[in-house]
């Protein structure tokens, strides 16, 4: 079976050229909305799962991965910033602070319309942040399209002071060991 991975993330994307495998990229198309009173885990578990859905009406031959990720902290979901203002402030509001990263994953099988999901959540602490360090960090990466406003697999790892969780791949957007147990539930062995 062809494997498409629902998402044009391209650090999704280089998570699974990890595995080693052929793979394909399709947009979604799906539109990344809270519902009222959803909880961060059922809004990507839910997210992933439309991902996978949509892209799976299009490619009926193929096992589709949908992925989804939403961080709160403090009740607050943390959008990824889209600019310096907003990355600013979800970062001065994180000093010192935990963030929960809910990532989920979802393997729709479009040949027999079977969809597994698995959401993994990572607890990220982030070291107290002054101004200064937070500009420093802006100049050098703006981490515009990052949940929290830090790439984790890049500088942004020097504003951590902990990350906890079961897959540190996760926290990037795609968690690698949950995709490898449900590749083999559906009969593709990544070795």
């Amino acid at each position: 079976m062809r494997l498409v991975l629902a998402s044009t993330s391209p650090y999704r994307r280089a998570l699974l050229e990890r595995l080693g495998i052929p793979f394909v990229v399709a947009n979604p198309g799906v539109r990344e909305e809270r519902l009222p009173g959803e909880a961060p885990e059922g809004m990507a578990r839910r997210l992933a799962e439309q991902k996978a859905g949509a892209v799976a009406a299009r490619f009926r031959d193929a096992l589709v991965i949908g992925c989804d990720q939403v961080a709160v902290s403090n009740d607050e979901v943390l959008d990824k910033p889209g600019n310096r203002a907003n990355a600013l402030r979800q970062l001065r509001a994180l000093s010192g602070r935990v963030a929960v990263f809910h990532t989920a994953v979802c393997l729709h099988n479009a040949a027999t319309a079977v969809a597994r999901t698995r959401v993994v959540a990572c607890r990220v602490t982030f070291r107290e942040l002054d101004d200064p360090v937070i500009e420093r960090y802006l100049e050098r990466e703006p981490a515009y399209d990052c949940a929290g406003s830090a790439k984790t697999e890049g500088l942004g790892i020097a504003l951590l002071k902990r990350i906890e969780g079961e897959d540190p791949n996760a926290l990037i957007g795609l968690p690698l060991i949950a995709l490898v147990d449900l590749l083999r539930e559906e009969g593709l062995d990544v070795l």
